[in-house]
């Protein structure tokens, strides 16, 4: 189950950049020379709910996890500005707060 909230937690961080992106380039055009607002009548209404899905995803993990508060903050907070999230993912992966961090060295168990 732990591993099924990660890889879930990994996915909505992804789709909420990308809903980011979708949601910006909506507002290029609403304010652009088009000046329609199609864009963000889309993309505004998957925005908000993947916002939300992360914000519950985002809970879900830290206590699963055992995160710290301040780290539960920051990775909500990470979901404001546009990209965020999957660099919050990134941090959390490289810092082994998903799962066990990548073991650089020797191996573990002995060859030969």
């Amino acid at each position: 189950m732990r591993e099924k909230m990660v890889r879930l937690f990994v996915v909505a961080a992804i789709a909420e950049a990308c809903s980011w992106a979708g949601l910006l380039a909506g507002m290029a055009v609403k304010y652009g020379p088009p000046r329609n607002e199609i864009g963000v009548h889309v993309f505004g209404p998957v925005h908000g709910a993947l916002f939300v899905a992360y914000g519950i995803v985002v809970l879900v993990v830290a206590r699963q996890r055992r995160w710290s508060l301040p780290r539960t903050a920051v990775a909500l907070l990470c979901a404001v500005p546009p990209f965020a999230t999957v660099l919050f993912e990134r941090w959390a992966r490289r810092r082994g707060l998903l799962g066990e961090p990548a073991r650089a060295g020797r191996p573990l168990t002995p060859v030969g």
